[in-house]
């Protein structure tokens, strides 16, 4: 039996006197976009960070493939697009260095790009539509372009888990909707996508399934029973269809 792309299994972890994640379990299936919802301070990105080994946990299991998520994140198994990226605009780095970036822990320690390394990245950039500003500083893009840019060094990675921190948080429609359809492409490619957003008109398009996060995985199903009222009642503690508490 193959192991699932990503299972959680009773997690906590605590920040101090904080729990970010309490009893939290979830499962991420290869070939799908899992759609995690939750208001902020739900433990969206604590989730995301346990499923790389970045956090230690109090109580629980992460696995990534069967393994342990440090192991699978060594590997390049695991491909991460936070929020916002901390970069200095006015640094000396183009587009396609950046994508270059996703190929490091394939090339060793000379970090020489090879070959196969130069056609990854060029089939990434080709895939977001920025091939034609490939070799323009990071810096001079829009907001929309850099997210394309930086999902395109995910997809240069050749992850076969790829978690996505609200990629379409101050983008574009054009960028978001090249996003979309590049998730739901990885997927169809055999990928296991898990992709945190806010905008629910747009998970129907986005998404196989969708988990409710508070803490805990409150739901987790399919994407039309995620958005029943009573289930994002829930989640954000109020109607969010109707915007009344």
């Amino acid at each position: 039996m193959t192991s699932p792309a990503l299972e959680i299994s009773g997690l906590r972890v605590r920040y101090g006197d904080v729990t970010a994640l309490d009893d939290c379990s979830l499962t991420v299936a290869a070939g799908r976009v899992t759609g995690l919802i939750g208001m902020n301070g739900s433990g969206k990105s604590t989730l995301f960070k346990a499923a790389m080994g970045a956090v230690r946990a109090d109580a629980g299991t992460v696995t990534v493939e069967g393994g342990a998520p440090a192991v699978a994140r060594a590997a390049s198994r695991i491909a991460y697009v936070p929020q916002s990226e901390d970069i200095d605009r006015d640094f000396p780095v183009s587009v396609r260095d950046v994508v270059t970036m996703g190929r490091y822990g394939r090339m060793g320690v000379t970090r020489r790009a090879k070959s196969r390394d130069r056609a990854a990245v060029d089939d990434a950039l080709e895939r977001v539509g920025l091939v034609d500003l490939a070799d323009r500083q990071i810096g001079q893009l829009s907001g929309g372009q850099r997210k394309r840019a930086f999902v395109a060094r995910a997809i240069a990675q050749e992850a076969s888990l790829l978690l996505l921190d609200e990629p379409f948080a101050g983008v574009d429609k054009r960028s978001e909707a090249t996003i979309v359809a590049l998730l739901r492409e990885l997927a169809a490619d055999g990928r296991a996508v898990l992709v945190s957003t806010h905008d629910l008109h747009a998970l129907p398009a986005l998404a196989d399934d969708a988990a409710l996060l508070l803490r805990r995985v409150l739901f987790h199903g399919s994407v039309g029973e995620a958005l029943a009222p009573a289930n994002l009642v829930r989640a954000f503690g109020m109607d969010v269809t109707k915007g009344t508490a």
